[in-house]
């Protein structure tokens, strides 16, 4: 008999990823603003900022407004990738499905190899429950982007509840190779089920030879 794997309270997938990079190369994506400005400040785009750049720095901050923006900077044929991918991250936090699927793949057609949308792709098959093409996703975003933590940890999840225990174990220890120790110790006893309901799969093959 297959053994059941629990997962841990903190073993819920890491959420969708907004392509940042266009707007703030130098800045690290995951650094956190110990001085966040005030939600009610009044915006001045940079003379020099890009459509999407607006659009960004609105989507930051919870503005409404910045969907809109993203058709604009795509009518204008600015970062039309990026825009694509953080406009399906909208659509999917209002709970549109087809509009995201369609904006992400519709980013990838622009570029087959943009990391984020295929992690974002890999995140929206998982919510439907189409485990084996959200793993083809976090594959593929693992592919063009090796140092991004998040997929490993998510492909982990689907890896293990599809039962391939072993790869399950070599992508989360991946994902703690990558993130800092304090975090990597979060995954510490999702780490230690797995590789105990591996150990307990292959006795029991043994055990039935």
């Amino acid at each position: 008999m297959a053994q059941i794997l629990k997962f841990p309270a903190p073993a819920s997938k890491f959420g969708y990823k907004r392509v940042r990079k266009r707007a703030r190369a130098a800045e690290n994506p995951d650094q956190l603003h110990l001085f966040p400005q005030a939600a009610a400040q009044i915006l001045d785009f940079a003379p020099e900022s890009s459509r999407f750049e607006q659009a960004l720095m609105l989507d930051e901050r919870g503005d409404p407004k910045a969907a809109e923006l993203y058709a604009k900077a795509i009518s204008e044929q600015d970062c039309v990738a990026d825009a694509y991918c953080n406009l399906g991250i909208i659509e999917s936090q209002k709970g549109n499905t087809a509009k995201a699927f369609d904006c992400f793949t519709t980013s990838l057609k622009y570029d087959p190899r943009h990391s984020e949308a295929h992690y974002n792709l890999g995140n929206l098959y998982f919510d439907v429950n189409d485990l084996r093409l959200a793993q083809v996703h976090y594959e593929m975003a693992g592919e063009v982007d090796p140092s991004f933590a998040n997929v490993y940890f998510n492909l982990a999840l689907v890896q293990a509840i599809r039962n391939d225990l072993g790869a399950a174990v070599s992508a989360l220890t991946r994902y703690q190779e990558l993130v800092p120790a304090d975090e990597a110790r979060n995954a510490d006893e999702l780490l230690h089920n797995l590789r105990k309901s591996l150990a307990a799969s292959g006795n029991s093959r043994f055990g039935a030879t």
